[in-house]
């Protein structure tokens, strides 16, 4: 059965250790947190071998519950046993994170004791322990970062900036990063699209400064059930500057005062020094579609002719950079014949793809692509399944809308305001999932 318990921190250090048999020696501590804990592989499986030893381990709250064991053991028993073990103990002394363990580590090792015999296990019921082991545990309700939170409010301390802090020249940098992914039809209906981005902020100013940031006049979180009325497009592929946008998840940073952003919907916030992320959005409503791809694919006997056409839906003033896209080819493909108008498109036969680099793009042009495939005679290929293509580039604005109306600057104490702030603002979208299907065949 269970030859031995285990308790880590996140960090590999070993809190609680009983060994209940003798096929397994202390080494055993430090195979599982050599192999599993500092391992640089993800860590997906529950189970581990390592040196003819069983691992069978849960992950709680930073913390790693592992049972390990040389015998063909009853896995789920195993796993049922560790669950029981964690819920014993909260009722001991509450929630299971560290602290806790630390503080209570002798009761820990008088439960260990009682619920198992020589590696069996026993009873679980706490009811049933607490007539036996009648020491209550030490609780502690609250963490060392609620607690130095809880601090920070009280005393008006801000854990996130230090004092003191000074610069011969006031600069804030601020980039609004986008990531758009869509799935269009092959005749340019939209099935899924979604923008995800976070603003984030170089900061060099000195002293306690407070900043205000201001968006689109007014942010629509969905979920806090706010209504209001759906923004327009002013023009084909751009969105009007003083539109609102809704936004259905947003994540801020813990300088952000929440309280004022409920009431007036404004951002306030004492900012970190350096670089940090104000603040992480997703939205699904009036995504800008920087790129419209139009094939058409006519299948022949022994050959395949696809027509890609792409256009910029954006505005003039700016330009795509990076743009490429990448049209499948079927497995049976012999020679490939290319013309395009602009950029360069090249055959990648271990890949099965096409790869059509346009590089730089202006707004409102288009672009073509002609290609023949010629195809192996086979009887018995697998019919082609068709698979999507797919865009990446980078342009110069939120697809999401999202637009910086003003960003203020307000330190009272060292005499300097938003006026002597060297401020730059830039936008930049880039393709996550940006796919358009072929059409099926006719």
């Amino acid at each position: 059965m269970i030859s031995g318990v285990f308790v880590y921190t996140y960090k590999g250090d070993c809190i609680i250790s009983r060994i209940y048999r003798d096929d397994i020696t202390r080494d055993a501590v430090d195979l599982f947190r050599v192999n599993v804990i500092h391992s640089r592989k993800p860590i997906r499986a529950p189970i581990h071998l390592i040196a003819k030893t069983s691992y069978f381990h849960i992950k709680k709250n930073n913390l790693w519950l592992v049972a390990c064991t040389k015998q063909n053991t009853n896995a789920a028993l195993v796993f049922a046993f560790l669950g029981k073990f964690i819920e014993l103990m909260q009722s001991y002394f509450g929630e299971f994170h560290e602290v806790n363990v630390k503080n209570n580590f002798s009761l820990v090792y008088e439960l260990l004791d009682e619920i198992l015999d020589f590696g069996y296990p026993q009873s679980t019921d706490p009811e049933a322990l607490k007539l036996v082991i009648m020491q209550e545990g030490t609780l502690q309700t609250k963490t060392k970062e609620e607690a130095q939170k809880i601090t920070n409010q009280v005393t008006g301390q801000i854990g996130w900036r230090r004092d003191g802090i000074k610069y011969k020249k006031h600069e804030l940098y601020l980039d609004v990063l986008e990531s758009v992914s869509l799935l269009m039809s092959p005749s340019g209906q939209v099935l899924s699209s979604h923008v995800s981005g976070s603003v984030r902020m170089k900061c060099y100013l000195s002293g306690m400064p407070e900043c205000k940031f201001g968006i689109n006049d007014k942010i629509v979180a969905q979920n806090r059930g706010k209504d209001v009325k759906t923004p327009t497009a002013a023009g084909k592929g751009k969105k009007d500057r003083r539109a609102p946008i809704y936004i259905d998840d947003l994540t801020f940073h813990q300088c952000v005062k929440l309280g004022k952003f409920d009431v007036d919907r404004s951002i306030s916030f004492i900012p970190p020094d350096g670089e940090f992320e104000l603040m992480k959005y997703r939205t699904t409503q009036d995504v800008v579609l920087p790129f419209r791809v139009s094939p058409l694919v006519q299948e022949h006997p022994n050959r395949i002719d696809i027509n890609v056409q792409v256009k910029a839906e954006f505005d003039s003033l700016h330009m795509g950079d990076k743009v490429q896209l990448r049209i499948p080819t079927p497995g049976t493909t012999s020679k490939v014949t290319l013309r395009c108008d602009k950029g360069k498109a090249k055959y990648k036969p271990g890949e099965n793809a096409i790869v059509w680099k346009l590089r730089r793009m202006p707004g409102g042009k288009k672009a073509e692509l002609l290609v023949e495939i010629d195809l192996l005679p086979s009887a018995t290929a697998k019919k082609w399944t068709r698979p999507p293509i797919s865009v990446s580039f980078e342009v110069p604005f939120a697809c999401s809308g999202l637009q910086v109306n003003y960003l203020k600057i307000m330190e009272p104490k060292l005499s300097y305001d938003d006026s002597s702030v060297m401020k730059w603002v830039r936008y930049i979208g880039r393709s996550g999932l940006y796919e358009t299907r072929l059409p099926g065949p006719q």
